[in-house]
């Protein structure tokens, strides 16, 4: 069938944060493919600028932005466009729900989620760049997807990978699911060297250009926890058949285990425009002229297991996922928390997952059976994580951990 379901061969798309890195690199390949893409609607956090940019390059019918005090200035900026302009958490929603046949997610945290729901209920194929709708509420988005008729395509580059290899008509036959980890910019470093680290040198991810929360995710490893929860709900398998291994080159980015001993890896160069480029024109392909993989100059690829007692947190991840009920969305609501007072400066690196543990000890809630109910758990669970951060008698650069602590 033809990737748009339209006969003019057109593709009606909307970006879900389109001034953060995904978001650009989607616009990007948008410029590339004229007339393969009609851009209908934008949304972005507060770069009301970006934003406005964007909007009076492509045009689209419908732009909103989640800081409501910039509203004024956007709506001066695009004021001689017929482009309607609205902000806040409902005006992001309705983006989400605004008609295109193809919608980007691609907002970062949790923030995510209440659109990339308002875009599966409508029934839209919905590209999930962003993890933390997925880890948070995994069961209820599949489930709304199959019953409203959505689609849901993988960008993140792991997922996309095993996507591309994965034979649903075998899927009886897969032993496994492989995702692969560069092992982020710590990956030979000590415990006490990791301890030590700046947010700079946390950012500086060898391999990949991201956005400073999962640079940062990448460097504890929680991105590949993360991961392996979205992967359980993308695919369907239990914990058990997700495994991690540490691929320091990122040439093969996901791998499927067959029962007859085949092993079908897909291997791409570092470069998020390949798998965004897949998601945009499935099932058809695309041209990205800069995606060209060398295999001769790509070195020699080597692979290893990852190493639990330096990067705990795809433990608590798994741990998490195997637990159920809330715990994976208590795992990321208090991981966002930690990832942002790390990069303030607030707490030492390895006290990301040291909070993350305590959080997870300390708390039990119910399995929230709605997106209200999800968010008012998130909202929770980060005010727990926030007074645990700001406790009277905290050192600077370490978290106050209760006696019961993991």
């Amino acid at each position: 069938m033809p990737a748009t379901g339209r006969d003019d061969g057109i593709t009606g798309l909307t970006v879900l944060g389109a001034t953060g890195s995904v978001g650009k690199t989607t616009l990007a390949l948008a410029r590339q493919h004229p007339g393969r893409f009609s851009i209908k609607a934008l949304t972005a956090g507060s770069n009301w600028r970006e934003l406005a940019a964007a909007a009076r390059e492509m045009r689209p019918r419908f732009v909103a932005i989640r800081d409501e005090s910039t509203l004024p200035e956007l709506r001066d900026a695009l004021s001689d466009l017929p482009i309607e302009v609205a902000a806040g958490r409902s005006g992001i929603d309705e983006a989400a729900r605004r008609p295109a046949d193809r919608v980007v997610s691609a907002i970062v945290g949790i923030a995510g989620l209440g659109p990339t729901m308002a875009a599966v209920q409508r029934g839209a194929t919905v590209a999930i760049a962003n993890k933390e709708p997925l880890v948070s509420a995994g069961r209820l988005i599949i489930e709304e997807a199959a019953r409203c008729g959505a689609t849901l395509l993988p960008v993140d580059s792991e997922h996309n990978a095993i996507f591309q290899v994965f034979e649903d008509e075998n899927r009886d036959r897969i032993r496994s699911i492989v995702l692969t980890a560069s092992g982020g910019p710590f990956l030979r470093h000590s415990v006490e060297e990791m301890a030590a680290c700046t947010p700079e040198q946390a950012l500086a991810h060898p391999n990949w250009s991201m956005g400073a929360k999962i640079s940062i995710d990448s460097a504890t490893m929680m991105n590949k926890g993360l991961e392996v929860i979205e992967a359980h709900h993308l695919f369907g398998f239990s914990e058990q058949k997700i495994e991690v291994l540490v691929h320091p080159q990122s040439v093969v980015h996901g791998l499927v285990s067959y029962c007859d001993g085949s092993v079908l890896a897909h291997m791409a160069p570092t470069d998020m425009s390949c798998p965004i480029a897949h998601a945009l024109a499935w099932p058809e392909r695309i041209a990205v002229p800069r995606c060209r993989l060398d295999l001769v100059t790509a070195g020699p690829l080597t692979f290893e297991p990852p190493d639990d007692a330096r990067f705990p947190a795809l433990g608590l991840a798994r741990s998490a996922l195997r637990a159920g009920g809330a715990l994976p969305l208590v795992l990321n609501t208090v991981n966002e928390v930690a990832v942002q007072a790390f990069l303030d400066g607030a707490i030492g690196f390895c006290d990301i997952v040291r909070l993350i543990e305590t959080v997870l000890a300390r708390e039990q809630p119910a399995t929230p059976a709605s997106l209200e109910e999800i968010q008012e758990l998130d909202a929770a669970i980060r005010a727990v994580a926030r007074e645990l951060l700001g406790e009277p008698g905290r050192a600077a650069g370490t978290v106050a951990m209760p006696s019961a602590a993991v």
